[in-house]
């Protein structure tokens, strides 16, 4: 019995830690589509990791110690920062040239992925309820797709390629989740995403090469400038969403098995329209509305399903 409660208590933990990180990670989306004509990709994640760094070193230093930096994951580690920063910058390219609620909708496919890849990798077994709701927040997506135009706009792809190599870095994170903390992790990610974007832009600039022609593409080339004061808070704010949102999601990857709380990233696309409609003037259609409701009843019948298939398990 006690084993159940302590299983119960981590799963939920998991669920409040995922939906908290893509609250917060929501913000940054609109951080990011409001300087996305203005200034370069690579500058925006430049800015971000250089104010989340230090923030990281306290957060590894009184969780785990700075010593745990030291690991023996490092190959591990370094793989899944390459894979969050080809997912980060696909998703933030994709932004300029889609509406926000679509960009965000396209990404939702990281549940279903997470959920196909944890059978193989991680050796979990999910139920038939668990796929059902995996299927039902997917038929929301869908509903609020309405597939058409956006579909066929390049930008799409872009979140497409974003959702897979998500949905990869988060299946590493559970396999060696019971050795390294969030922390660490965090902080491994952030040094990725810090090299990563200083070497790219060095090489477009080299180059020479400062517009393509589309958006998506010109906020990857854009050279860069100074940014106002303003532009320069708002990119530098993404660093404190960064560090923190980077932990929440990964801590409840570790604390609950992927197949459960990854129905729970869904809970993401609930802030879009909103930040669609008060910053970018983007009413969401009721169709929009419609997913919404669908995606959220998802998430609640995983919940439910879960917790009926750990207390037949433990029976």
């Amino acid at each position: 019995m006690f084993a159940t409660a302590t299983l119960r208590n981590r799963s939920f933990l998991g669920i409040g830690s995922l939906c908290l990180g893509a609250f917060v990670f929501s913000l940054q989306d609109a951080i990011i589509k409001s300087i996305s004509g203005d200034h370069a990709v690579t500058l925006a994640i430049v800015m971000r990791c250089v104010v989340a760094f230090p923030i990281l070193v306290v957060m590894v230093h009184l969780e785990v110690g700075l010593a745990r930096l030291a690991s023996l994951n490092l190959p591990v580690l370094l793989l899944r920062g390459g894979l969050l920063l080809i997912a980060y910058t696909t998703y933030f390219m994709a932004l300029p040239a889609l509406p926000l609620a679509e960009a965000v909708a396209l990404y939702f496919t990281v549940p279903i992925l997470v959920t196909i890849l944890s059978v193989p990798v991680l050796g979990e077994r999910v139920g038939l309820k668990s796929w059902a709701s995996v299927g039902m927040g997917f038929a929301g997506i869908l509903i609020i797709l309405q597939p058409g135009s956006a579909l066929f706009e390049p930008a799409a792809l872009l979140s497409l390629v974003s959702a897979a190599t998500y949905a990869s870095s988060m299946v590493l994170a559970r396999r060696i989740g019971t050795q390294e903390s969030a922390a660490v992790m965090a902080f491994y990610q952030n040094a990725v995403f810090l090299c990563g974007a200083a070497l790219a832009a060095a090489i477009f600039t080299s180059a020479g090469i400062e517009r393509i022609g589309h958006p998506s593409l010109d906020f990857l080339v854009r050279p860069w400038g100074l940014p106002s004061a303003w532009d320069s808070f708002i990119m530098g704010t993404c660093g404190v969403i960064a560090a923190a949102g980077a932990w929440l999601l990964t801590n409840a990857y570790r604390l609950a098995n992927a197949s459960l709380v990854t129905v729970f990233e869904y809970t993401g696309i609930i802030w879009a329209p909103l930040w669609g409609f008060l910053f970018f003037a983007e009413i969401p259609r009721p169709t929009t509305i419609i997913g919404m409701i669908i995606i959220v009843i998802s998430g609640v019948y995983a919940v439910r399903a879960a917790e009926a298939k750990h207390a037949a398990e433990s029976n």
